[in-house]
């Protein structure tokens, strides 16, 4: 990815994660030295992060502690995370890209309660009923995008035609694509398979013609496959294709290195392989694609895994970098038609939720 050239403030919930806040602190650190135009706003407890933000000169020197003792943590419910975290790091760190304070937010903390916070405080762009969660895929071209990842269990035709279009900018500006290749996820490329809102999204999508790279129905097997550069899905579908992708991966070099390791020769082999292994270990390397973007939200969000270490961590950050470098939400706004069926009131919907929803 590119290094910035001018400064960006980008704001981090220095809490927010399973291995926080040191894996988040020289995560930055590691991003400091990818991208120097870039500071970063730290939001969490003063009195742990400073001890530790003095131990990281080059970090110290590029970033601002904004105090909170609230934390969000893993298992709390989107409802009350919304309802009792106004304070909290997460909060304050999405609310400062609405300020413009900052120019993204990266977190590493409960998915649920980033995206509920998300939709509330920054909104949706003009046009989008239902942000998406995208992020980039390994394949045997390179990589594609892929979304929703999981934001919405449930999309209706006119969700996954938004999501299209927010799929073809997305890879636009990340891939750096003209024509990004698209393709809508199915049980099998002939038009009478699939459930209705996927064979009617997939008609709405052929309206675009030629404002749209559209490849049409698309098969598991095609992900991997690299047949398009956008894929297509319902978050659920999403979700369940992308752990099972990166359970795959860990599974083959789990089973790489029991082979290798099994013997003498195999340990020889190893050996005078190396490079080769080393190329196959980096492309298997999940956290090198780290860093999930709430598509369609008045501001930029990325999501890093829960789990993420330092290098993970660093690679989220890159992500938010390269979008703001892009101006991926002015892409999207020109992109996405304003013609589209009426877009219901996504903030009272979810207002309406946390209401009924018990603690």
């Amino acid at each position: 990815m590119a290094t910035a050239k001018i400064q960006l403030p980008i704001a981090l919930d220095a809490m927010g994660g399973d291995n926080a806040p040191l894996s988040v602190l020289r995560g930055a650190e590691l991003a400091l030295i990818r991208h120097p135009g870039i500071r970063f706003l730290l939001f969490g407890n003063r009195y742990i992060l400073e001890p530790l933000v003095k131990e990281i000169p080059l970090l110290k020197a590029s970033s601002e502690i904004i105090h909170t003792e609230v934390v969000i943590v893993m298992d709390d419910k989107p409802s009350v995370a919304v309802r009792r975290g106004r304070k909290s790091s997460m909060w304050m760190a999405i609310e400062s890209v609405k300020t413009h304070e900052s120019c993204a937010v990266v977190s590493a903390g409960n998915t649920g309660a980033l995206m509920a916070m998300s939709k509330l405080i920054l909104r949706p762009l003009p046009g989008v009923s239902r942000p998406a969660i995208a992020a980039l895929f390994p394949t045997l071209r390179g990589e594609c995008v892929m979304l929703d990842l999981g934001a919405n269990v449930e999309s209706d035709e006119h969700d996954l035609y938004r999501f299209a279009i927010m799929g073809d900018a997305f890879a636009r500006a990340v891939l750096g694509l003209n024509r990004p290749r698209i393709g809508l996820l199915n049980v099998g490329s002939e038009e009478l398979k699939g459930r209705e809102e996927v064979k009617a999204a997939h008609q709405l999508i052929k309206t675009l013609g030629n404002d749209l790279n559209y490849h049409g129905f698309i098969e598991g097997n095609d992900i991997a496959a690299g047949t398009v550069d956008v894929v297509v899905t319902d978050g659920f579908t999403g979700n369940i294709a992308l752990k099972t992708a990166e359970g795959t991966a860990r599974l083959i070099r789990t089973y790489l290195k029991d082979a290798l390791s099994s013997s003498v020769v195999s340990k020889a082999g190893a050996l005078l392989a190396g490079v080769a292994l080393k190329t196959v270990k980096g492309k298997l390397d999940e956290r090198k694609r780290n860093g999930a973007m709430f598509l369609g939200l008045n501001g930029i969000a990325v999501k890093s895994h829960g789990g993420a270490d330092a290098v993970s961590f660093c690679y989220a950050i890159s992500v938010a970098v390269e979008l703001v470098a892009h101006h991926i939400n002015d892409r999207i706004t020109k992109e996405i038609k304003l013609t589209a069926p009426q877009v219901p009131n996504y903030a009272a919907e979810l207002s309406q939720v946390i209401e009924g929803e018990s603690d």
